[in-house]
């Protein structure tokens, strides 16, 4: 399954988030374990390190990167995604952005805890603990 992880949810695991945190550590393990096939859009990056900059410090801000980058694929990004992003009926253009991603990219899924946010969405998009009771089901 090809899953968009949506910023909030890398941020949990990057600043540990509570009570967020534990959750975003499952979903990366899955990745780690080739059980998922994630990815990022490449506006994650940048709102990682901004974010994680100015509460953490900048050696903190650029391994969060380093890690994520080595953990997980990355959506291109250019300007038809952009211009896609902004005929899309979303509130927030950020959130538009991560949907055209993932679209472009034919992923499956966009996993992120401001599902509400995604009302508009042509994809499927969950809550970390809804995408994680999915799979467990699918084993059963």
């Amino acid at each position: 399954m090809r899953v968009l992880f949506d910023t909030n949810l890398v941020l949990d695991l990057v600043l540990a988030r509570e009570p967020f945190g534990p959750a975003a550590k499952e979903l990366f393990k899955l990745q780690e374990q080739r059980r998922i096939d994630a990815y990022i859009s490449a506006i994650t990056p940048v709102n990682v390190f901004y974010i994680t900059r100015k509460l953490r410090g900048i050696n903190a801000a650029r391994r969060a990167v380093e890690l994520l980058l080595a953990a997980l694929k990355v959506c291109p990004l250019h300007q038809s995604i952009l211009d896609e992003a902004c005929k899309l009926p979303f509130k927030d253009y950020e959130d538009a952005v991560q949907h055209a991603c993932a679209t472009s990219s034919g992923l499956d899924v966009i996993v992120t805890r401001d599902v509400s946010d995604y009302q508009n969405a042509t994809l499927v998009v969950l809550s970390p603990s809804e995408f994680l009771d999915k799979l467990k089901s699918q084993k059963t």
